[in-house]
């Protein structure tokens, strides 16, 4: 097991939720997998009872199955749940993209233009994990320009799943250019008010991305 180490940024309880959430998404627990809350807060050194809350949360997230008078069982999740997740995204984003084009001004596009070309230096010295920071920092102004903290909840909602599942997928140096592309094409879009091709290379990048992140599977 990838050991572990709580940062205190946050409650104690959300520490350890992200931490067995990445475990059950990344597949570092089996599915069907009993977790025995003794067994973690020891391993983490903390008492049982922000495990115990932790347990709570993740079986509202549906990671968790607790079945009464056996404990509490990894779910997992699998290609489906991802294939459900895209699925998702890609009409939010659609929706999200065509509101930024109403609402855009210049001062939205210029943010957006920083970020596309600081993907595009990370991209060219093969900088990964820049390249996925500034790749959420696209996304985010375009998310704003959107103006709907509704839109915006949607989509961070699922935004830690995609992350988390997308590690060392999305993230291998071959499929950077092709990634950069893909926000060009977004961003261009953008910039020309034209809805139609702006929803449809959100589509495309997510089809591309989806793909990539099931490659786990393979």
């Amino acid at each position: 097991m990838t050991d572990q180490v709580l940062k205190g940024e946050s409650s104690l309880a959300d520490e350890i939720v992200q931490i067995l959430r990445s475990r059950i998404i990344n597949g570092e627990y089996s599915i069907g997998e009993k977790l025995v809350e003794n067994k973690i807060a020891k391993e983490l050194k903390v008492s049982r009872t922000p495990v115990r809350e932790a347990f709570k949360q993740l079986t509202k997230e549906n990671l968790i199955e607790y079945v009464p008078n056996k404990g509490c069982f990894a779910k997992g999740f699998e290609q489906n749940d991802l294939q459900d997740i895209y699925a998702v995204r890609i009409a939010v984003e659609q929706l999200a993209v065509a509101w930024a084009i109403k609402n855009k001004t210049d001062e939205d596009m210029a943010k957006l233009r920083e970020q596309l070309e600081v993907m595009s230096l990370y991209t060219a010295s093969g900088m990964v994990e820049k390249l996925i920071q500034a790749d959420e920092e696209f996304n985010n102004v375009l998310y704003q320009m959107a103006r709907s903290r509704f839109i915006t909840q949607a989509l961070r909602s699922y935004q830690e799943y995609i992350d988390l599942a997308r590690q060392g997928i999305l993230a291998r140096r071959e499929n950077l250019p092709e990634i950069l592309e893909e926000h060009k094409c977004i961003y261009e879009a953008v910039d020309a008010g034209d809805e139609d091709a702006a929803k449809e290379a959100v589509a495309r990048h997510l089809e591309a991305a989806a793909k990539r992140a099931e490659a786990r599977w393979l």
